[in-house]
């Protein structure tokens, strides 16, 4: 695997623990991942949570669930025999939850990265991994510290939506696929006139400025009867109408629905914080990112929702670099 310094394209060697190119500049590895920035950008919120929520959806933490391993398989459709030795990158991996499957449920070697100094949370989850086989870095997806056209695989979930230019970042991720090779990746979807108006959208410009800790002791207060409000306007079947304007995640739509109570109050609180926290918040539309694979030269080979664990759904593009 060919490291580069994406700042100036030299090739950067191992030395002692850091990379360093050939004119001597160094990036040190901390805590188990070279980094490549400082903490100190618009994923903050990022690093808090998932620093805060380490362990929260990581499977092997938590008897209830296997989602992260059932979102994956089905989005991507990848064979476990056939990634054996293939190397795959995944960019914006949190505290790790589908890290964790590449490494638990294949023989893949992976690149992993996120802006965010979450992959301090995701060394703690999968740091026992060999360190042949996993290999992890803090690097913004406009700057990955990989050489063109290296991976066989590369997947993105969950994250272009909270970045400042999508578009921008499909391209620096088509730019990693090897020819032949594979992208996927998933977003929050544009659905039509009534997607913004929602509880997330009119309360994000204030909440998103609020200090990290505030926003979630927030939260946390009012859990437990925005719980009991959404089950109720479910139970009696009016909860797709109402629950848009409670602050609160889709609980029926995107949560585990195995959870006992106390888990689920945890997972209602993580992802409510992540609606409310990330500086930004942009979601597409299906047939807009589409056509972005096929403007920066992917074969399409899917593009919509894939359903997963009952009322679970994603929208997805994947496509093959021709």
């Amino acid at each position: 695997m060919m490291l580069v310094n994406p700042y100036n394209q030299q090739d950067l060697t191992v030395e002692d623990e850091k990379l360093i190119d050939q004119a001597g500049q160094e990036f040190p590895k901390i805590a188990g991942a070279y980094r490549f920035v400082q903490d100190d950008n618009y994923t903050q919120n990022f690093g808090f949570q998932w620093n805060k929520f380490t362990q929260t959806q990581i499977d092997r933490f938590s008897e209830q669930s296997s989602q992260s391993k059932t979102r994956f398989f089905a989005v991507t459709e990848w064979d476990k025999e056939d990634l054996t030795g293939k190397n795959v990158l995944e960019v914006g991996s949190g505290a790790g939850r589908f890290s964790q499957v590449v490494l638990d449920h294949t023989q893949a070697n992976l690149y992993s990265v996120d802006y965010s100094n979450a992959v301090e949370a995701n060394f703690k989850n999968n740091g026992h991994h060999p360190k042949e086989r996993f290999h992890l870095f803090q690097a913004s997806i406009y700057d990955l510290p990989f050489a063109p056209q290296t991976f066989d695989k590369v997947f993105c979930f969950g994250v272009l939506q909270h970045t400042p230019d999508v578009k921008k970042s499909v391209e620096n991720l088509v730019k990693m696929v090897k020819p032949g090779g594979e992208l996927l990746v998933d977003f929050y979807p544009i659905r039509g006139w009534w997607t913004k108006i929602h509880a997330k959208y009119m309360f994000r410009p204030w909440t998103k400025k609020m200090p990290h800790d505030k926003l979630l002791r927030r939260i946390e207060k009012n859990a437990s009867w925005m719980i009991n409000a959404s089950q109720f306007f479910n139970k009696i079947g009016i909860g797709k109408l109402t629950n848009r304007f409670i602050p609160i995640c889709d609980i029926k739509n995107t949560l585990p629905q195995n959870l006992n109570k106390t888990q689920l109050r945890e997972w209602v609180i993580l992802d409510t914080f992540d609606m409310f926290s990330p500086e930004y918040d942009q979601p597409q539309r299906v047939e807009t990112v589409k056509q972005w694979f096929e403007e920066f030269g992917l074969e399409v080979t899917f593009a919509g929702n894939i359903n997963f664990e009952g009322n679970n759904v994603v929208s997805a593009v994947k496509g093959v670099l021709k």
